[in-house]
């Protein structure tokens, strides 16, 4: 009998078995043992990835082939045998860091560390606040970011502001969802399609509980087309392989003026000529800004 091989995606992952969307359905697949031989230095299939199955006469899968990722959302995991590489989402298309303006007050520090990730990882990041209208000014708390050049869309989800702007953003792509708690995340998935936020709720309550053996992810699919994850542990997403001397090249703001700085080694933080120091006394450069390169350069949170 010849082989039923499809093409699919992986739209949830728990305890070794993989859902996969394909033309003929949702199926349940594990990995074929080939994939497994040899040391893993990370996860072979995950949440976002693009596989190869084959359907077997049971009507479940093999996973035969993981194409190769675009990008991936990843954390460190250390483990007794040496460090392992957990993907939280593979192939995501943009982050979407979701921060309150009020009622919790905006962590800034945490978004610019979000932010850091989301540039060091490749994935376009666009930053909703939310709960516009607990707030006086809301551009006052956000609009930094975007002089910096990010995109930031103003949303209430109980005045309705900004919902279709976001719907417009998330159709037809594959977000990473993320946030603190509290900030109205489900909220604004229910006020663009009905029951998302609860769905998507359900599983980020049983994440943050936290039996690694049982972790279910899942990409939740859009009425117009694409797909939202919500991806907590993001604030525990270590910069485990960065070092001090790149963190400019992930402040879009900074990065381009490192090469006017007089010394090639600059840290902009003392050195003469420095660009990046005289463009924060110029006003050029948000002192907030500044303040958050200068603590994740020094690994502080």
């Amino acid at each position: 009998m010849t082989p039923n091989f499809q093409s699919g995606l992986i739209v949830k992952t728990q305890s070794g078995f993989f859902t996969v969307k394909t033309d003929q359905g949702l199926i349940v697949c594990q990995l074929r043992g080939k994939l497994k031989q040899g040391k893993a230095t990370g996860d072979i299939a995950a949440l976002g990835d693009n596989v190869q199955i084959t359907i077997l006469n049971d009507g479940s899968g093999a996973i035969e082939e993981v194409e190769e990722r675009k990008r991936a959302i990843t954390r460190l995991d250390p483990r007794p045998q040496g460090e392992y590489q957990q993907v939280l989402l593979a192939n995501a298309d943009q982050a979407v860091f979701v921060f309150a303006c009020a009622h919790p007050n905006p962590k800034l520090k945490m978004l610019d560390r979000f932010l850091v990730i989301a540039e060091k990882q490749r994935i376009p990041a666009v930053i909703i606040a939310n709960k516009i209208d607990l707030a006086g000014d809301a551009k006052s708390i956000f609009g930094l970011y975007e002089a910096v050049g990010y995109r930031v869309v103003y949303a209430s989800a109980k005045t309705g502001e900004g919902i279709d702007e976001l719907k417009n953003i998330l159709a037809q792509k594959v977000s990473a969802f993320a946030g603190p708690s509290g900030v109205g995340k489900s909220s604004l998935l229910n006020a663009m399609q009905p029951g998302l936020g609860l769905a998507v709720n359900d599983v980020s309550t049983a994440i943050n509980k936290g039996k690694h053996t049982t972790v279910t992810r899942e990409l939740f699919a859009l009425d117009g087309g694409g797909y939202v994850a919500d991806t907590p542990g993001w604030k525990s997403l270590a910069l485990w392989d960065t070092t001090p001397e790149e963190m400019d090249a992930y402040f879009p703001e900074l990065r381009d003026l490192v090469a006017h700085c007089q010394f090639s080694d600059c840290t902009h933080i003392h050195e003469p000529g420095c660009a990046v120091v005289n463009a924060v006394e110029e006003g050029k450069i948000h002192d907030q800004r500044y303040e958050s390169y200068l603590r994740l350069r020094e690994g502080r949170d």
